[in-house]
């Protein structure tokens, strides 16, 4: 028996010398071929996400104007948020959570109902209504800007006022983006419009995966209707698709708040009727050039973000996904 062999006895602990561990730069270069591939994007995630998160962070406990220099103020920011911010409290968080509350979960419903009608369509005519239903968000930014605004318009030009005049439900034109009480609505419509992007693709991508012999088996297990077959077998077997439709529809209502500023055609919408958070720290970061209580708006929106996709994992994720 060999010297090597006598050392390996099974009541004494192995102990790894230090040269025989291969060092992070051996490490790495051993696994270039995915470094080399995973490359851009960590560049481009760094870049363009880990740094500007983080110097928000650090910019939301500065006093800063983006002209001199900035002074260091703990959480004064947060405080004045919290404590001081009437049209914060007032205006920008309830119009946030009930455009988010009635856009995310009400655009995530239709674009699953969508996705599941079209599924039942033949082959040949599926990719038509697909790109139909898809359409609306690739044309969003330019319906946005010129369409919805000329169908809105205040006077008798306007498509909509043109139409219920002369059904004889008006007697006069309707400021329809001028009238706060309609406001927040108009804008709800048409984010509900424009809500079938990337997660109804999703979706409908996942339906169409679904083993066929899973609704047999279910069949033989009980099922009776199509609404046991969506809750019991549908939804189980896409929910990787469903998570990130929720995640989507969470992050897509958070941060909107273009819709707004275009409709009304300034940062302030009417009486602040369509002012979001986004408006708000638009508003201090781009008017006021109060940028350090800008990033205090930015934290506290990227908290709620958070917050929000840790529910949608709790509903459609798995441990694994957390």
């Amino acid at each position: 028996m060999s010297a090597a062999t006598e050392t390996a006895k099974p009541d004494q602990p192995t102990v790894r010398t230090r040269a025989a561990q291969p060092g992070l730069l051996s490490r790495i270069w051993a696994n270039r071929i995915s470094y080399i591939f995973i490359g851009p994007f960590l560049i481009t995630f760094v870049l363009f996400i880990l740094v500007p998160v983080v110097v928000a962070i650090g910019l939301s406990f500065f006093s800063f104007n983006a002209i001199s220099m900035p002074k260091f103020i703990g959480w004064d920011n947060f405080l004045a948020i919290l404590s001081q911010d009437r049209i914060f409290l007032q205006y920008a968080i309830p119009n946030t959570f009930k455009f988010a509350l009635i856009v995310g979960p009400g655009g995530y419903m239709m674009s699953f109902f969508l996705a599941w009608l079209i599924n039942q369509l033949p082959k040949g005519i599926r990719d038509w209504f697909t790109l139909a239903i898809y359409a609306p968000s690739l044309a969003s930014g330019v319906a946005f800007a010129v369409v919805w605004p000329v169908i809105f318009s205040g006077d008798r030009v306007g498509y909509l006022n043109n139409l219920l005049l002369s059904w004889g439900i008006l007697d006069q034109p309707v400021l329809w983006l001028q009238d706060p009480k309609y406001f927040m609505y108009i804008m709800i419509g048409i984010s509900l419009w424009a809500s079938m992007g990337v997660g109804f693709l999703a979706m409908l991508a996942g339906l169409q995966t679904v083993n066929k012999e899973l609704y047999e088996a279910g069949a033989i297990d009980g099922i009776s209707n199509r609404l046991q077959e969506i809750f019991y077998l549908t939804i189980p077997a896409i929910k990787p698709q469903m998570l990130f439709g929720a995640v989507m529809a969470v992050v897509g209502t958070l941060k909107a708040g273009a819709i707004g500023a275009i409709l009304a055609g300034s940062p302030i919408t009417p009486q602040y009727s369509g002012h979001l958070m986004i408006n708000h720290i638009d508003d201090f970061a781009i008017i006021r050039y109060e940028l350090g209580y800008a990033a205090a708006l930015s934290v506290l929106l990227l908290l709620l973000v958070y917050g929000a996709t840790k529910v949608s994992f709790q509903l459609f994720g798995s441990k694994e996904d957390e």
